[in-house]
């Protein structure tokens, strides 16, 4: 029994918070009715006796709702708010004015000044000329009264805005009204939408009627009381209850509670509205977050997507290409390739290019490298250092560079050379490194050990090699100052030559202005030729220690190459050598700048036809090389001078041994070299000794000097 006790208190607990509604709403109503057909109001309204404000409804009827005792006067009842009645005031021409303002005027609710009334069968002249503008698909489908009557039977009362304090209409000016016209058409209420963009709004058929209740606040202590003085100058209140409670808010009625879950609020309401403001903010503001946050999760899974794919892809094609590279080379790891560069460091920059940078690093093993790290450009990157490792790694001269390994990894592609203490033969020819000017000695041997370099890619190597950038800057120097042709990132491989003639693949021009042949460059026609006009041009540079395009030249001497076929062409030569050379400081130094300024003239001929082959190149080089004098002891300092930056120990000990022995073999034939000079350079009915002669074909159309000519500085026309 105890227990069953302590259960029905429990229960009489939890039921007391819906109870005590009820049981106020019992003792305040009084037996008030407050349903009518579909349409529910509060205390104080009612459709019964018993009710504070009394409302009046067809029960037995359709559930129609309307104002005051008279029903034919056709003022239906809308709607009843905590502030307003709205009645739906159809377009009616039997409705009168006088009986329609005895109900609209009460001791509980009056019309608002945002109310226009449409009248009709006005006696008075100035009430005819109030003009109405209702839109004509209201007048003409509202009412039959409309059709077929003329426009100055109606008139719209447009109330003056009431003095300030006063939110009703004027009784006294509507009733005067009512002696002038007969009728209550219609009714429009109005108002204005609220910031940031106001405009007035329009409800046709509509008139609102704000209510009230006489005497002081008599509210609940979770209603807001709104106090003011009615048309009859008494005091009236309303009652609305706070934010998060529901119910009349007056004491004498059910007053407020805390507002129950709303029964309509299900998934698919709450984005009607219908569940209140906050929950829709809430949801919106939920969706956005929830938005973002698939979309940043979407992009992300996207990235590393697209990431993987490309780090497949760069695998599967250095896989490809790696294949097709008959001999292997060695894979370092991007860590030990950033190691040895102390991270790519801005001190161990050598040099930059179209195509990447060049540093100089140590491995683990001690050994010095260069490291050419490849400007990213997606694939293409990937595609030329491939090209380089395939045409390089099985290739093997004493004049080219050699490649020690590669790295493709993290979306870098790195390639790593022998290192070439003594810079490029360009560095050397412009002054830019050495403590002098390069003699012509060594120019000489450097040119010849190029010839051969590149004369073993055409002509050695099947299928040839077209190395395609042939220029002063690729053409490295040890710590002997050996020649060593580098940067095959654009070289391509070329077609054995048949029956002896020249071949070609065709593709898009490319290479270094200045250098490119203008054959090639107009026709897409790469041959060895191209290479050999580019060769012409580095000749060409060794003699005249110029710049291939310097635009500090009259426009004219802009471009080397063409610059130079002019002057040779002429006989001219000494208008363009390198002074430091002094040509005329004997007979062999003129007679060798001589003949390797014709020999760059045969190679700079336009027709590729007419150019020399580079074994050729090679052949004639290594005669004028032969048939020179020995290093003077200048050639010897400036070999000494010259230091290695990273091994000059070891490149000292090398240069010694190397010019120790050149010394010893060349003293022995100076003599014999130098009465071969004087005859050489002696008008003799034959020229066998040298290379150009009249009696040789000359592949230029231009002219054709003889040796004798260039010599003596003179032009054969």
């Amino acid at each position: 029994m105890r227990n069953a006790a302590a259960a029905a208190a429990a229960l009489l607990l939890v039921l007391l918070p819906w109870l005590l509604p009820l049981r106020a709403a019992a003792a305040g109503d009084g037996g008030c009715e407050q349903s009518c057909g579909n349409l529910t109001v509060q205390y104080p309204f009612g459709f019964s006796a018993g009710c504070k404000i009394q409302l009046g409804c067809d029960q037995g009827g359709n559930g129609t709702a309307w104002l005051g005792a008279k029903r034919e006067l056709g003022l239906v009842v809308s709607n009843v708010t905590a502030r307003a009645v709205f009645l739906a005031l159809l377009p009616d021409c039997s409705r009168r004015l006088n009986a329609s303002v005895k109900e609209l005027f009460t001791d509980n609710y009056a019309p608002s000044p945002q109310n226009t009334l449409l009248v009709s069968s006005c006696n008075s002249a100035a009430a005819r000329n109030n003009s109405c503008t209702m839109p004509a698909t209201y007048l003409n489908s509202s009412s039959h009264c409309f059709r077929g009557a003329k426009a100055e039977n109606f008139s719209c009362v447009l109330p003056p805005l009431p003095p300030s304090g006063n939110r009703f209409l004027n009784r006294t000016e509507i009733g005067a009204l009512g002696s002038e016209c007969a009728g209550l058409v219609s009714a429009a209420s109005s108002w204005e939408t609220p910031a940031p963009s106001p405009a007035p709004a329009l409800l046709l058929g509509v008139m609102e009627l704000e209510w009230w209740m006489l005497g002081p606040c008599s509210c609940s202590s979770q209603a807001n009381c709104t106090s003011f003085t009615t048309p009859t100058a008494a005091q009236g209140f309303r009652c609305e209850c706070l934010e998060g409670f529901e119910g009349d808010g007056f004491v004498a009625g059910t007053g407020c509670r805390k507002a129950a879950p709303n029964p309509r609020c299900n998934p698919s309401k709450y984005l009607a509205g219908d569940c209140g403001k906050k929950i829709q903010i809430a949801l919106l503001v939920a969706g956005i977050v929830f938005g973002a946050l698939v979309t940043g999760v979407t992009c992300a899974v996207c990235q590393l997507l697209k990431r993987r794919s490309e780090s497949i892809r760069t695998k599967r094609s250095t896989k490809r290409l790696l294949s097709e590279a008959s001999c292997p080379v060695p894979f370092y790891s991007y860590r030990e390739i950033d190691r040895a560069t102390d991270g790519f460091s801005d001190t161990k920059r050598l040099g930059t290019g179209a195509y990447g940078t060049v540093y100089a690093g140590r491995l683990s093993d001690d050994r010095l490298v260069a490291v050419k790290r490849i400007r990213p450009r997606d694939n293409a990157g990937l595609e030329c250092v491939m090209n380089e490792v395939k045409l390089v790694s099985c290739v093997c001269h004493r004049n080219l560079v050699r490649l020690l390994g590669c790295c493709i990894e993290q979306g870098h592609q790195i390639l790593v050379y022998e290192f070439m203490p003594n810079g490029t033969l360009a560095q050397h020819l412009q002054r830019e490194r050495g403590p002098a000017a390069m003699p012509w000695t060594v120019r000489l041997r450097v040119a010849a050990e190029t010839a051969k370099a590149i004369a073993y890619l055409h002509s050695e190597v099947d299928p040839p090699i077209y190395h395609r950038d042939i220029k002063s800057s690729n053409i490295l120097l040890d710590g002997e100052y050996n020649s060593k042709v580098a940067d095959f990132g654009l070289s391509r491989l070329g077609k054995a030559p048949l029956g002896g003639s020249s071949s070609h693949i065709s593709t898009a021009p490319q290479g270094t202005p200045g250098y490119v042949d203008p054959q090639y460059h107009q026709n897409f026609h790469l041959s060895d030729r191209s290479d050999v006009y580019s060769f012409g041009v580095v000749l060409v540079e060794v003699i005249t220690a110029m710049k291939a395009v310097d635009l500090n030249r009259p426009p004219s001497e802009v471009n080397l190459a063409q610059l130079a076929v002019d002057r040779i062409g002429k006989g001219r030569v000494d208008d363009i050598v390198d002074p430091y050379l002094d040509p005329h400081r004997d007979a062999w130094t003129l007679s060798s700048i001589h003949k390797v300024a014709e020999l760059a003239f045969r190679c700079l001929a336009f027709h590729s036809e007419m150019r020399p082959s580079m074994a050729e190149v090679a052949d004639e080089l290594d005669q004028v090389q032969r048939s020179g004098w020995a290093p003077s002891s200048d050639d010897a300092a400036f070999m000494s001078k010259s230091s290695s930056i990273c091994s000059s120990v070891a490149s000292a000990r090398g240069t010694d041994k190397s010019w120790g022995a050149a010394r010893s073999r060349t003293e022995r034939e100076r003599a014999a070299a130098n009465a071969s000079v004087v005859q050489d350079a002696a008008p003799k009915g034959g020229a066998a000794d040298s290379p150009v002669s009249v009696q040789e074909r000359w592949f230029s159309d231009r002219s054709s000097p003889s040796s004798n000519s260039l010599l003596g500085n003179r032009s054969v026309h």
